[in-house]
C-alpha cells in the first residue's frame, strides 16, 4: 500500500469531521452504544500515555449524538469510536483545534457529506474570521484498529498515526515536501487554512 493510500481514510476523518452523521441526530434510530467508561477507555488512547488521565472525551448518546462523557484538566479533547461504524477508530487534539472539528461534524449534519466541500467550506470560514483557527501548531492523534477489547483495554491491531496543523504553512516555510514519503514528514494542503504535517509510520 502507497504512503498516499494510506492517508485516504485519515482524511476522510480530518476533513469531513470525526463520527459524524449526514442527518440530524434527532432523525437518527437509537444506536447500541458502549457505556461511558467504556468510551473513554477507548478513547484516550489515541493520545500520549502521560496526557490520557487529564484529556476531556466526547462520546455518544444512544442518538448518535457527540456529547461530553468526561470534562478534562488538560488541553487535550479525545473523541470515542463511533459505535455504528466498523473497526475502530479515536482522535485526540489540542483544544483549540476544536471549533474546526466541531464545525466538520456540524456540516456533515447538516448534508455537507463531501470532504472536498466539507473542508473548503471551513477554510473560507477562517480566512473570513467566522470560525477560529489557532495560528500555532496544534496536533492531532489518531488511532486506527480492527476493534476495541473492553476487558483488556486494547486496541485490536493498533495503528497510531500524527496530524499537525500550521495554518497557511507552505513547503518555504517548513522546509517540507508536500509529497508522502515512506514515513516521513510531509505537508498536505500547503498555503490554506486547513495546512497540516502528516506523519505514517511504517505499519508493523
Amino acid at each position: 500500500m502507497t504512503p498516499r493510500a494510506l492517508v485516504l481514510p485519515l482524511a476522510a476523518a480530518i476533513w469531513g469531521g470525526f463520527g459524524c452523521k449526514a442527518r440530524a441526530a434527532n432523525d437518527q434510530p437509537k444506536i447500541d452504544v458502549p457505556p461511558p467508561a467504556e468510551q473513554i477507555a477507548g478513547a484516550v488512547l489515541a493520545a500520549p500515555e502521560d496526557r490520557r488521565e487529564g484529556a476531556t472525551v466526547l462520546g455518544y448518546g444512544t442518538d448518535g449524538a457527540v456529547k461530553i462523557v468526561r470534562k478534562g484538566t488538560n488541553d487535550l479533547i479525545c473523541l470515542a469510536d463511533a459505535p455504528q461504524k466498523k473497526g475502530f477508530q479515536a482522535a485526540c487534539y489540542h483544544k483549540e483545534l476544536d471549533p474546526y472539528m466541531a464545525r466538520g461534524r456540524a456540516l456533515r449534519t447538516e448534508g455537507v457529506t463531501d470532504g472536498a466541500k466539507n473542508r473548503e467550506t471551513r477554510w473560507k470560514e477562517i480566512d473570513e474570521g467566522k470560525l477560529a483557527m489557532p495560528k500555532q501548531p496544534r496536533t492531532l492523534y489518531v488511532l486506527h484498529g480492527k476493534g476495541f477489547d473492553a476487558e483488556k483495554g486494547e486496541v485490536t491491531e493498533p495503528y497510531l498515526r500524527w496530524v499537525i496543523f500550521t495554518p497557511y504553512a507552505t513547503p518555504e516555510s517548513t522546509g517540507l515536501s508536500t509529497s508522502p514519503g515512506p514515513s516521513a514528514p510531509w505537508l498536505m494542503f500547503p498555503g490554506t487554512a486547513g495546512a497540516h504535517i502528516m506523519i505514517n509510520p511504517p505499519r508493523s
